[in-house]
């Protein structure tokens, strides 16, 4: 127990301290960039470090499980949600209220001259459904590991890691449209690779868990979510449905800025308003 605590203590240490070590390094790198460009910077690095982090382990699990999908085991699976997402999930909502602050006080709105109650009000307002997906995975994913499973089920634990597998892609288009890149061809692959991986690693990977559980069981993939309890198939649909929301905001955003590089009037600035500015990864 001595050593969890640790591990845990060490993981609620490691994403608050990079963040400010990144909030201390870039603006000696990038000395014309705003407290606002700084926080999201560092905040967007965090979050493509704990990405690559989770899709590693991810991957590590669910080639380890997949021979039985329901009974093998692997040690990550449980531990990762503690020691590195629990840690993470919470700064990540400090990291955001962070952001938000910055943005609206280097513009020089009155209410934002201080942190208050006031601000945070607006954050929650503003960023509701991230702050309640946040609070999702912190409240049913974390119990459901640790406590409701009764040790089936690493594979599709490690499965919910590769989520974070297109979180690097939008986490770079953000840094690239800070570095006015926004017009580079990098910027217009990393848009494709967004839509890709958030397609494949969001969406497309819960009807492929339905169909590995029904592979497992002999039973069509139509039949799975009458196979499954209700409290399964409620959890998988409240965090596939923000998902889905996300990824339409992608795809229309993507669409703009394909029909404005095509249009002859379209301006550098226009596009500033680049695909990857839809969604914000857990």
């Amino acid at each position: 127990m001595s050593r969890m605590l640790q591990v845990l203590a060490c993981g609620a240490v490691v994403f608050p301290g990079l963040f400010f070590a990144f909030r201390k390094i870039l603006p000696c790198v990038f000395k014309h960039w705003s407290d606002a460009d700084v926080v999201l910077v560092s905040e967007r690095l965090v979050s493509s470090i704990h990405a690559a982090m989770a899709t590693t382990a991810g991957a590590v699990v669910v080639s380890s499980c997949c021979g039985n999908v329901i009974n093998d085991r692997h040690w990550l699976a449980t531990y990762f949600v503690i020691w590195y997402g629990v840690p993470y999930m919470t700064y990540d909502i400090f990291a955001m209220y962070l952001s938000h602050y910055y943005r609206f006080h280097v513009k020089g709105h009155e209410d934002y001259k201080q942190h208050s109650l006031r601000t945070i009000n607006s954050f929650v307002r503003k960023e509701f459904l991230l702050v309640l997906h946040h609070i999702a995975l912190l409240t049913i994913l974390l119990p459901v590991t640790l406590f409701f499973r009764k040790d089936q089920g690493d594979f599709f634990i490690g499965c919910l890691f590769l989520t974070e597998l297109s979180t690097p892609f939008v986490s770079l288009g953000k840094i690239l449209i800070q570095l006015s890149l926004q017009d580079s061809w990098l910027h217009k692959v990393n848009g494709g690779m967004v839509l890709l991986t958030f397609f494949m690693c969001r969406i497309a990977l819960f009807p492929f868990m339905y169909w590995m559980y029904g592979r497992h069981y002999g039973i069509p993939l139509y039949s799975v979510p009458f196979h499954l309890p209700l409290s399964a198939n409620l959890g998988n649909s409240c965090i596939l449905a923000p998902q889905v929301y996300w990824f339409v905001l992608l795809c229309r955003k993507g669409y703009r800025l394909y029909q404005r590089s095509r249009s002859p009037a379209s301006s550098p600035t226009a596009d500033t308003a680049a695909i990857t500015d839809s969604s914000k990864d857990d």
